[in-house]
C-alpha cells in the first residue's frame, strides 16, 4: 500500500542514522535541563552544533559529493558494496565528535563513553558489511537507547515505563519500516539494533 510505503520511508529519514547523534545530544541537554545546575545555553549550542557538523554534515556531504562523481546512488546507499568508503569518512566525522565532547566541551565521563561507544558501532557496521549487510539504522537507534540507559546508569536515574515503551516501541517501528522496504531482512534489523545497544552500554561498565 502506497500509505504504508511513505510511513516507512518517513520513519527511514526520520532516523536516519547521522541524524540521531544530534538526537542524544539534543536530549541529554533537555534532560539535563532538570538538574541543580543546569548547563550554560553557550555549551549546549556548541554541543549540538558540533555533533551536528561532525556526525551529519561531514558525512552527508561526502556521499553526496560522491553521489556527484557516480560512485553511490543514493544517500541510503542501499548498495553493500558503495558503504565502505561513505562509512569511513563517517567514522572520521565521529572521531571529531569524540574529540569535541573529550576536549572541547569536557563533557562527563559517561557522555564521551557512549559517544566512543557509537563510534565503535559505526567502525564494526562498516566491517560487516563488507560481508553482510547489517542494518545502520537500527544500529543507530539501538545506540541510542543503549546511551539512554548509560545516561540513567550515571545519573542514578531510572527510566519511566512510558519512556521504554515508547523508544522500543519505536525500534519495533523503524525495524518494520526497513524490512518493508526491502532494505533488511529480519536478522539484520535485530542484529544493528543490539551491536548499537551493546556498544554504547559497554563502556559504562568499563569505566564503572
Amino acid at each position: 500500500m502506497r500509505v504504508l510505503t511513505y510511513i516507512a520511508k518517513f520513519l527511514s529519514v526520520l532516523l536516519y542514522p547521522l541524524f540521531v547523534p544530534t538526537y542524544g545530544i539534543a536530549l541529554f541537554c533537555w534532560m539535563q535541563s532538570f538538574e541543580e545546575q543546569p548547563l550554560h545555553w553557550i555549551w549546549i549550542l556548541v554541543a549540538i552544533i558540533g555533533t551536528f557538523l561532525f556526525t551529519c554534515v561531514l558525512p552527508i556531504t561526502a556521499i553526496w559529493v560522491m553521489m556527484k562523481r557516480g560512485k553511490v546512488k543514493d544517500l541510503y546507499i542501499d548498495n553493500p558494496a558503495e558503504r565502505t568508503m561513505p562509512y569511513l569518512y563517517a567514522c572520521m566525522g565521529f572521531v571529531f565528535w569524540c574529540w569535541l565532547l573529550m576536549k572541547v566541551l569536557q563533557a562527563p565521563t559517561y557522555l564521551t563513553g557512549i559517544a566512543i561507544g557509537a563510534t565503535v558501532a559505526l567502525g564494526l557496521v562498516t566491517l560487516i558489511n563488507r560481508w553482510w549487510k547489517i542494518s545502520a539504522h537500527l544500529a543507530g537507534l539501538g545506540g541510542l537507547i543503549g546511551g539512554i540507559f548509560s545516561y540513567c546508569l550515571g545519573v542514578g536515574a531510572i527510566p519511566t515505563w512510558y519512556a521504554l515503551c515508547l523508544w522500543f516501541g519505536l525500534s519495533w517501528l523503524l525495524m518494520w519500516a526497513r524490512m518493508y522496504l526491502g532494505a533488511h531482512t529480519g536478522a539484520q534489523v535485530c542484529a544493528g539494533w543490539l551491536l548499537g545497544l551493546v556498544c554504547t552500554l559497554i563502556p559504562l561498565w568499563i569505566i564503572g
